[in-house]
């Protein structure tokens, strides 16, 4: 059953006449029957009852038309709809952001959402490995993370701006006039980290076991902003990367010195997904406002 065999049986529903249906539509009369002719042998029922040149609507076609015409408003506003997409008047994004990219993602978000207002927009916060869960089930468009490692094929990663790790300390720390520090002289400090889950947590973790150190980590946490306020009080230090510590009033970041400090802060996408439209005007939101702190 096609749209336009049911664009010609309501015209010629509403006219009553096959002739005078078939010059509304600009098509010759045997194709208008033809037409109709196929749809009531798809369907297994007559449409019309044919009495010499008058044509009547049987009691299937007064049912189907209900179904006809709701159909085709239905695929009107599908059309309208996808043209609305291709204008981002509307459409929906789900987006995946590590707690490191929040700053990040909020001040895109605002110039996103000032210019394509229509668009509807849900973030997830969560580890890098939650999320690339959630991204390989498609239950996200794409997720913002500091992704290092082995890479997987079936992801897109494009990369955004790096960050090197440091420590983070209260400003009443002893630590805070460092202006580098050692991964030895990490280990002698009380630490508050993000669980084992956080990108950050495992890559520290294998710079310290390929150096043969065991740091002192008291407390592990999965929210980063808990996490902060701790280090403020002065009892713990932490370790993330600078660009996670926005609000430096009360806190310290020590650039780490040692191998592999530098962090790459990604885009991810699933790479045979189809990407809309939206999609790209936020990756492009994304990198003026990278551009422009640069």
């Amino acid at each position: 059953m096609e749209l336009r065999q049911i664009r010609y049986f309501l015209k010629a529903k509403e006219l009553l006449n096959f002739t005078e249906a078939a010059a509304h539509l600009f098509i010759s009369q045997s194709t208008l029957s033809q037409q109709i002719k196929q749809l009531e042998e798809e369907l297994g029922i007559l449409l019309f009852n044919r009495i010499g040149k008058r044509i009547i609507l049987t009691e299937a076609g007064e049912i189907f038309s209900r179904y006809a015409e709701k159909s085709l408003l239905k695929s009107q506003e599908g059309l309208l709809a996808m043209q609305d997409l291709k204008e981002v008047k509307s459409g929906e994004l789900n987006i995946g952001v590590t707690y490191g990219m929040r700053t990040t993602m909020i001040t895109a978000l605002i110039e996103f959402s000032k210019e394509y207002p229509g668009v509807r927009v849900n973030i997830v916060f969560g580890t890098t490995s939650e999320l690339m869960d959630q991204l390989h089930h498609v239950q996200l468009d794409f997720i913002l993370t500091f992704a290092e490692g082995n890479r997987v094929e079936l992801f897109n990663y494009v990369p955004l701006f790096t960050s090197p790790m440091t420590v983070v300390v209260s400003k009443d720390s002893n630590w805070a006039k460092k202006k580098t520090i050692s991964l030895k002289e990490i280990i002698d400090l009380p630490l508050a980290m993000p669980t084992k889950g956080y990108s950050t947590t495992k890559n520290m973790m294998q710079a310290f076991a390929e150096n043969k150190l065991q740091p002192k980590i008291l407390i592990e946490i999965n929210d980063i902003p808990t996490l902060l306020e701790l280090v403020k009080s002065g009892n713990w230090c932490s370790i993330l990367a600078e660009t996670t510590v926005r609000e430096k009033d009360d806190l310290v970041t020590i650039p780490i010195q040692a191998r592999n400090m530098i962090r790459t802060a990604m885009v991810i996408s699933l790479k045979d997904a189809y990407e809309k439209k939206a999609m790209t005007l936020f990756y492009d939101c994304l990198h003026v406002k990278i551009s422009g702190k640069i």
